[in-house]
């Protein structure tokens, strides 16, 4: 007996396209936040091998395009997260609504935004993804300033990751989603 292939309907094909989507932000979430972990160890690594070493404060030079790697990956991983959730509110869950009539549909895509709280969370976020991805490795860059053997080669590396570092932390604020609706 074979069975008959089930009736594809608007419905359908809106709940398929939304467990699918969310599967990509799940998994988009997961490599987001290892990021920040990678990060730590990253930063963690470099100060350790920097540390016993006299004279080697140019090995601090290698956390800036570490960060600016990790945290451009970071970053778009964040916005497709938050691309995803939008196109979720404002295409799927009208789209479903219509063909349901009358039932509410994916209440939790909208009403987690409208938290009170979400503000003060999203400034802190922030703050947390500034520190990480471009506080630390200015930090670095400051000490091999200070205390680094300043050639004219490593002071322009310097200078251009410094650069770079500014280019991430307007980019990581520009995304931030604040937003509430």
């Amino acid at each position: 007996m074979t069975e008959e292939p089930e009736e594809v309907t608007l419905g359908r094909v809106l709940l398929v396209e939304y467990e699918q989507l969310k599967a990509e932000q799940k998994s988009r979430i997961t490599l987001r936040d290892n990021l920040i972990y990678a990060m730590l160890a990253a930063t963690a690594a470099v100060i350790a091998a920097t540390i016993p070493a006299t004279g080697r404060t140019a090995l601090l030079l290698l956390l800036p395009p570490l960060s600016v790697l990790l945290g451009w990956t970071y970053l778009v991983n964040d916005e497709k997260i938050s691309a995803i959730g939008q196109y979720i509110r404002t295409e799927l869950t009208p789209g479903l609504a219509a063909v349901v009539e009358g039932v509410g549909v994916f209440g939790w895509e909208a009403a987690h935004r409208r938290d009170r709280r979400r503000g003060t969370r999203k400034r802190l976020q922030l703050a947390v993804d500034l520190l990480a991805f471009c506080v630390s490795p200015a930090a670095a860059l400051t000490v091999f300033w200070i205390h680094g053997h300043l050639t004219w080669p490593l002071l322009t590396l310097s200078v251009v990751e410094s650069a770079a570092l500014v280019g991430l932390g307007i980019q990581i604020a520009l995304y931030a989603d604040m937003g509430r609706g």
